[in-house]
């Protein structure tokens, strides 16, 4: 579930970097140049990039819909072309069959399967529909943290270079212990995480 939604499961982070001069000019920029291109109308593959948190067909965010107050919201969007390997399996044992059938063949070689599948995956991957996942993320700019609206491992490495490549700055999955040092205060708060220990609550 996604930010919008009534419940969500998400992954905190902190935001490694330096914050650039005219902060809002320098993300209208990088948003606008590593924005989402639909690919329904082409035979690309693959395509990653931001969209509008209230609208995954908004690429262009007027008004700056990304900005709300101390915070930037995003939605990550993959479009990916799929081929399901029953299907391609089956494609391709068919035009095996054809092409035997037609050239008379007892066997064909292992260049020549590699090629039939080759050609089948291709044919087949223009006809598909790519499939869309989305992705909301927050990133509070008050504690340069960030929630991601996800716990999918791959859609986390995705946010990660996508995020890297938009902002120049570095995402570092926060893990309970790091959590705890960003809320606790003063030079020793590490010694004093370190003094903890389990209590037996009988």
């Amino acid at each position: 579930m996604g930010l919008l939604s009534g419940s969500a499961s998400f992954v905190r982070c902190a935001v490694q970097g330096e914050m650039p001069e005219h902060f809002w000019d320098f993300v209208a920029d990088r948003v606008a140049a590593n924005s989402f291109t639909d690919i329904d109308d082409t035979l690309d593959e693959y395509s990653i990039g931001w969209v509008s948190v209230a609208n995954m067909f908004d690429s262009e965010f007027a008004y700056s819909s990304y900005a709300a107050g101390d915070y930037v919201v995003l939605s990550m969007r993959v479009d990916e072309r799929k081929v399901s390997p029953a299907v391609l399996r089956k494609c391709v044992a068919k035009e095996e069959e054809r092409i035997r059938h037609e050239k008379q063949l007892p066997r064909l070689s292992r260049a020549v399967k590699l090629e039939i599948k080759e050609r089948v995956r291709a044919e087949l991957v223009r006809k598909s529909v790519p499939v869309p996942a989305v992705y909301d993320l927050c990133w509070n700019l008050s504690d340069n943290t960030l929630l991601f609206f996800s716990t999918s491992k791959k859609a986390m490495a995705l946010l990660e270079e996508l995020f890297s490549d938009t902002f120049d700055m570095t995402l570092v999955p926060q893990i309970p212990w790091f959590a705890a040092l960003h809320m606790l205060d003063g030079p020793d708060a590490e010694e004093r995480l370190e003094a903890l220990r389990p209590a037996i609550l009988i």
